[in-house]
């Protein structure tokens, strides 16, 4: 999703060069940013959130804020984990809060996957369809699996989606989420558990 194009020679430059410049006042530089990151911070939170307009909405408060702040921008970490830092703990806080005012129960989430385990059920029945190897190729398994990741409880779907998804470093996602990386460790490891038995509740 593209909320900012630009096609200037500054888009070779590499993170640092560009906070200095944005640091300076060029807007420019900080579209640059905004045009390298924008789509894996926006794939980002929407697996988090998993709300395609709140993902939109939230990705652009997080660049606002991310202009709003550069100045006091130290380099301790590098600009990359820190942009994801301002782009999950927004999400987070805005999942909290939307949990809260709602009170929206587990029944939507389980009528959801209700519905992904009938569309997967009638995919695997029909005797002239794809074998199941073939259908985990499809893009219907992949959504039911995407869809699967919002099932999990917040914490782990967060630690879930920076590694398996966005591929970030346990040292990264441990900046990003302000933990130990043991307990990044260990969440990982339960989160990809229960994922693997929601996925063998649907297939079976």
């Amino acid at each position: 999703m593209a909320f900012f194009n630009n096609h200037s020679d500054n888009l070779s430059l590499d993170d640092t060069a560009l906070v200095r410049q944005c640091q300076r006042g060029n807007s420019e530089a900080m579209g640059c940013l905004i045009v390298k990151y924008q789509d894996r911070v926006y794939n980002t939170i929407l697996k988090i959130c998993q709300n395609r307009d709140d993902a939109a909405e939230l990705t652009q408060d997080t660049f606002v804020k991310v202009l709003e702040s550069i100045q006091t921008f130290g380099g301790r970490s590098s600009f990359y984990t820190w942009l994801f830092r301002v782009a999950v703990n927004l999400t987070l806080n805005y999942c909290r809060r939307r949990f809260k005012l709602s009170g929206v129960s587990l029944d939507a989430a389980d009528e959801r996957l209700e519905k992904d385990k009938e569309r997967l059920a009638l995919l695997l029945a029909d005797p002239n369809g794809p074998d199941p190897a073939a259908i985990a190729q499809q893009r219907e398994l992949a959504q039911i699996v995407a869809g699967l990741i919002g099932q999990l409880p917040q914490d782990y779907r967060v630690v879930l989606v920076l590694r398996d998804i966005e591929q970030m470093s346990y040292a990264h996602i441990a900046e990003v989420l302000d933990l130990e990386a043991g307990t990044v460790k260990s969440r990982l490891n339960r989160a990809r558990t229960m994922l693997r038995e929601l996925v063998e509740t649907v297939l079976t």
